[in-house]
């Protein structure tokens, strides 16, 4: 691998990064904006804050998972690590124009997965990581729609003699809270996703070893990248996040960011890459159940659950094709 590609690729990756910011802004403020506590240019400054100092708080797990626990090294090269980032990007970009808030992490290994087998096959994947990240598609919404729900019934139960005036003054400022805590936890599984591909391209190219560590300026320019993705925000799909699942209010937005944030937490420290658009999805759906099982509309939520379902085999097509073209022009 030549240093032109190594660097072509490792733009390409913090382009995905980039992207993947721009993209899931829409996880980290669409209840903040929604429940009109916080202006939409200031609330992507505040998420982008979080997102970018997320690295203090969380270990690599999650980069090692994704850079050495998805498809086998040995299969790594600049082709296969080309189609995975186009076939992740292309689809990012597909989303976002509709507005569906899909994965940017499951295109990210739809992709990693589409370019291995076009490559070597269904043995290239490893069974345990590829397993365990496709069932956090199912798990992760599902711990937010029971933690956001739970934590909803709990603070209306708390709450109950309490005038609902006096209640959303006070998530009014929780709001602040929550919605940093769930930056925090996108910037701290999310942005570790692209630092295990640049990884992994480091050690295809002989410039690291496999049991080197990952270097710092990895770190820093993929935080960076994911925060300034953030800072441009995906409108789009903020709106369908924040108004068209179910109507918020501050006290529901601040369960739903909290329940959403302490699964990333738990994921994050796991080392398992979840998904932040599922984890809160689920947890806006469960907040909104329980106030009303009609208050979700249904129909957008079973829109975006196909989006889910269709992200992993999608990106990998996408990765499979671009490999092959890869493997003629670059």
């Amino acid at each position: 691998m030549s240093f032109k590609i190594l660097v072509f690729l490792v733009v390409l990756a913090l382009a995905f990064d980039f992207l993947n910011g721009f993209h899931d802004a829409a996880n980290s403020i669409a209840t903040i904006v929604s429940t009109r506590v916080m202006r939409p240019q200031w609330a992507v400054a505040w998420a982008a804050f979080f997102n970018f100092i997320a690295f203090l708080f969380f270990g690599l797990l999650v980069a090692a998972t994704v850079g050495k626990g998805i498809i086998d090294p040995a299969v790594v090269d600049h082709h296969v690590v080309f189609g995975a980032l186009i076939g992740a990007i292309t689809w990012n970009i597909i989303t976002w124009y509709f507005g569906i808030p899909s994965s940017s992490s499951h295109a990210l290994i739809g992709g990693l997965a589409g370019a291995a087998v076009a490559k070597g096959g269904v043995d290239t994947l490893i069974a345990s990581g590829f397993i365990k990240t496709t069932a956090a598609i199912v798990l992760s919404p599902l711990l937010g729609l029971v933690l956001g729900g739970t934590l909803m019934l709990a603070v209306s139960w708390i709450f109950s003699g309490t005038t609902p005036r006096r209640i959303d003054r006070w998530f009014r400022r929780l709001q602040f809270v929550s919605a940093s805590l769930y930056s925090l936890g996108h910037g701290g599984n999310d942005a570790q996703k692209t630092m295990g591909i640049i990884w992994m391209l480091l050690i295809a190219a002989q410039v690291t070893g496999p049991k080197d560590p990952l270097p710092f300026w990895v770190v820093m320019m993929c935080q960076t990248a994911m925060g300034l993705g953030t800072l441009f925000g995906g409108w789009r799909i903020v709106k369908t996040m924040g108004q068209k699942i179910t109507k918020l209010k501050p006290v529901g937005g601040a369960c739903a960011e909290t329940g959403g944030a302490i699964t990333l937490f738990l994921a994050t420290w796991l080392g398992v890459p979840v998904s932040t658009t599922h984890t809160i999805t689920g947890a806006i759906v469960g907040v909104g159940s329980v106030n009303k099982f009609n208050a979700v509309r249904w129909g957008v939520a079973g829109n975006i659950v196909w989006a889910w379902i269709l992200t992993i085999p999608c990106s990998a097509f996408i990765a499979a094709v671009a490999w092959f073209l890869g493997t003629q022009y670059l």
